[in-house]
């Protein structure tokens, strides 16, 4: 049988993603500050698009005060046709007029500049910007300071550069030999003292050296602590201070005190110089209590109120052959900036009846906190609500909600859960707080079990097994019991 190529029509259904919904889609799983940042970019970007009036949007929030519980709509201009409403053609723009506008605007932005230097006015923007002190710019500067020579400083400064995020040095030592040719000598001497630069301990190459460099600058080099650092590390963490005392031929209220002192020690020298940014988080939407019911309130403080420039719809309204090619330009300006503010608000009026939809269903975490969460998962708000799965878990990825209870992220309100006695489910973050709950109530040197509080937890109806309790007690960063003991607690 012979190969041919042939044409064949074939009507079929298929599923297409305008850029439209494909705009609609990364709106909404978009966290807040990534959405402010990508509004201020689309106003650099399409002059057709303007931030409405603080006196404008301040009337529209007046409108909508009545009635809070209702999502604020932006005002919507309609997307342009070729066939424009007859308000729109007003004929030829006046070019004159434009750039007299502009002028005065840039003029108007040059006089308040000028305001701001003459000490009118808050600072500028690039006034306020500060820069935190890294770890490698504060030992840099040690360095700078100390009377090495050139060769010297050399070495201290590759070091530096290759220390871990804990202040650890990440190299052996003769790979910094080798890399910087020096002699074991000469790199000895500099990186000596480096680790007692501040923070002293910096520049080790494990744990038990950044201990003893610290028990080192407090002159106590061959004492009961700097022992037990050097050879009894294991021990210690387990605290088994009966051997230790026999060992060392000590008491066991010396092994207790050096411990003591060991525990203030710091094992992480970097921490102080954290490099990553700290941010506030800003809850998306806010839920509190009116009377006797609880209203879910969008936040939309900090994000700009849209809306399509009317100049340049105006701009995009003209006739004549000779502003075809701007015309259309202008139109499809028009055109995005009038998407993005309907899919703004789209995204808005999901989150907000995403989020209606969970505390109806946690109103008794509301009333009483987290040990009363109930499970629910994607698929119970989906189909409450009418949206696919998928639309849920965008709507609640990256973002935050105020409660009476707390800030929390509103993808932890949709968990699984764990079967009880009573025929109700009980979700994880409820059990994971029944269980921070009995662990602080222990007595310190009898501390509970994974297996004791599994049994504390089938008493009240949950069954669960040891092997959960030891996964979310690792979860909250909980030890287990044989770390927690305190055979002798501090007076």
């Amino acid at each position: 049988m012979a190969l041919e190529i042939r044409q064949v029509q074939k009507l079929a259904q298929q599923l297409v993603m305008t850029p439209q919904l494909q705009q609609a889609i990364k709106l909404l799983q978009l966290s807040r500050i990534e959405l402010e940042e990508m509004i201020s970019q689309e106003l650099q970007e399409n002059p057709a698009l303007e931030e409405a009036p603080v006196q404008e949007a301040e009337n529209r929030e007046e409108v909508h005060e009545e009635g809070r519980d209702e999502v604020p709509e932006p005002p919507i201009e309609p997307v342009l046709n070729r066939e424009l409403s007859t308000a729109d053609k007003i004929g030829t723009l006046d070019w004159q007029e434009y750039m007299d506008t502009h002028t005065n605007s840039i003029h108007g932005s040059l006089t308040a500049e000028a305001d701001r230097e003459e000490g009118e006015g808050p600072p500028s923007w690039e006034n306020t910007l500060t820069k935190t002190t890294s770890l490698e710019d504060h030992l840099v500067w040690q360095l700078r300071l100390s009377r090495l020579s050139e060769h010297e400083e050399g070495i201290g400064l590759y070091i530096i550069g290759n220390l871990d995020p804990n202040g650890y040095l990440a190299l052996s030592f003769e790979e910094l030999c080798q890399a910087t040719g020096a002699s074991p000598e000469d790199a000895e001497r500099v990186l000596k003292q480096i680790q007692f630069f501040d923070p002293v301990g910096v520049a080790a190459r494990d744990l038990k050296e950044c201990l003893l460099i610290q028990l080192e600058n407090l002159k106590l080099n061959g004492s009961l602590a700097a022992r037990l650092v050097a050879g009894h590390l294991g021990q210690l963490e387990t605290r088994r201070y009966e051997k230790l005392a026999r060992e060392l031929s000590v008491s066991i209220e010396e092994i207790i005190a050096a411990s003591q002192l060991i525990a203030s020690l710091e094992p992480k020298p970097a921490r102080g110089f954290d490099q990553e940014e700290v941010r506030t988080i800003i809850p998306d939407v806010s839920v509190e209590k009116i009377g006797d019911e609880y209203v879910v309130f969008l936040n939309e403080e900090g994000v700009p109120r849209l809306r399509v420039s009317s100049l340049y719809r105006r701009m995009a309204g003209q006739e004549g052959k000779e502003q075809e090619e701007a015309r259309q330009y202008l139109q499809e300006k028009v055109r995005a900036a009038t998407w993005l503010i309907k899919s703004i608000q789209q995204r808005q009026q999901t989150l907000y009846r995403v989020t209606q939809c969970i505390f109806k269903f946690q109103h008794d975490f509301l009333e009483h906190g987290v040990t009363q969460l109930k499970p629910m998962v994607l698929r119970d708000v989906a189909e409450s609500i009418g949206m696919h799965e998928s639309t849920v878990s965008r709507a609640t990825a990256n973002k935050y909600v105020h409660t009476p209870q707390g800030r929390f992220e509103l993808k932890c309100f949709c968990q699984s859960g764990l079967k009880s006695g009573s025929h109700e489910d009980v979700a994880s973050d409820s059990v994971k707080e029944k269980i921070r709950s009995i662990i602080s109530t222990e007595d310190p040197r009898k501390p509970h079990s994974d297996q004791q509080i599994a049994g504390f937890l089938g008493q009240e109806l949950i069954d669960i097994a040891r092997c959960i309790v030891a996964k979310y007690r690792e979860a909250m960063g909980i030890l287990p019991s044989s770390r927690r003991r305190q055979f002798y607690l501090r007076k």
